[in-house]
């Protein structure tokens, strides 16, 4: 199925040397972002207690600060989210030898006393040993995707094609941790996990791409590695933007509908889904020929041996 009416033929890899500035700027940026704000970790990373409550009136942070406040709840953090009659209470982890549960039903009932018919939809308590364990499994986790996306990648492809896909795929992430920093969004493990799956939907991409371009490589003898790879990411245009149009479709529904819950999850792949189509293109193939990418290295290599006698 082909989105558009005739043979598209962009010249993709003509400009990609500025496309690599603005993915070193967006990168630059990011590091400043982490270095000077840090991230938000959730409560699954940091632990402490998160609390959910629905006014039935428009809820007041300031009022609500003060009641938890004037309950001896010190350090907490209130703020709005979906309507303006919804409130998320974040707590910290109680001193060591405390009792998390018995916190929790104390800023509940400091709650209550704003407005007794406030409806408690969530509570969440992870100690701060459970929130180490999840943060040390957590790295472990990325590390492990990322090692094991690189084998495949190397047996998969030649190694200059293995260079940019894994660079892509570094590239991916960072970007998404960036997103992070400059707006504040909890990351949490939903997050975690929406970013271990654009990692693979990035991959999925490029390896669309790259099948197509070593076709073309072997058959558009005479072209040049730039025509080849323009060609390659044109004739899979199509699928990559209906692919990446349907998933948006679901994500986006996420993000708007689906709570606070679902937040962090549905924006980390709304931003991963166009950020892993943008690396597809302007890193793992760009870096690629300009690493010497050549139809050379996609014959077959010769056989060496015993010469047939026959004539």
């Amino acid at each position: 199925m082909e989105i558009f009416g005739k043979k598209t033929s962009f010249r993709f890899m003509e400009k990609r040397r500025y496309w690599y500035a603005i993915s070193a700027l967006m990168i630059v940026a990011t590091v400043a972002l982490v270095a000077t704000r840090g991230l938000n970790f959730g409560v699954d990373f940091t632990g402490g207690i998160v609390i959910e409550a629905h006014f039935p009136d428009a809820a007041d942070p300031e009022g609500t600060r003060a009641a938890l406040a004037s309950a001896g709840i010190v350090g907490a953090q209130v703020q709005t989210f979906g309507t303006a009659q919804d409130l998320l209470v974040r707590l910290p982890p109680p001193p060591e030898g405390g009792d998390a549960q018995a916190l929790s039903e104390q800023a509940n009932d400091a709650l209550r006393s704003l407005d007794g018919s406030v409806e408690i939809r969530r509570t969440e308590v992870v100690g701060p040993q459970v929130g180490r364990e999840l943060t040390e499994k957590g790295a472990t986790a990325i590390l492990m995707t990322l090692l094991f996306i690189g084998l495949y990648i190397v047996m998969r492809f030649q190694w200059k094609l293995s260079v940019g896909a894994l660079l892509a795929t570094i590239h991916d992430p960072i970007l998404i941790v960036g997103f992070f920093a400059l707006t504040q969004m909890t990351f949490d493990l939903s997050a975690l996990a929406a970013i271990l799956a654009v990692v693979g939907y990035s991959v999925n991409d490029t390896v669309v791409v790259f099948d197509r371009m070593r076709e073309r490589l072997v058959q558009m003898r005479k072209a040049t590695p730039i025509e080849v790879m323009d060609t390659a990411i044109n004739e899979t245009l199509s699928r990559t933007i209906m692919t990446g149009i349907t998933t948006l479709l679901v994500v986006v529904s996420l993000l708007v509908l689906g709570g606070e819950a679902l937040r962090s999850f549905s924006a980390t792949l709304t931003v991963g889904v166009a950020v892993g189509i943008y690396s597809t293109i302007y890193i793992a193939g760009a870096v690629a020929l300009d690493l010497g990418l050549s139809q050379r290295d996609m014959l077959p290599p010769e056989k060496k041996g015993e010469v047939d006698a026959l004539p």
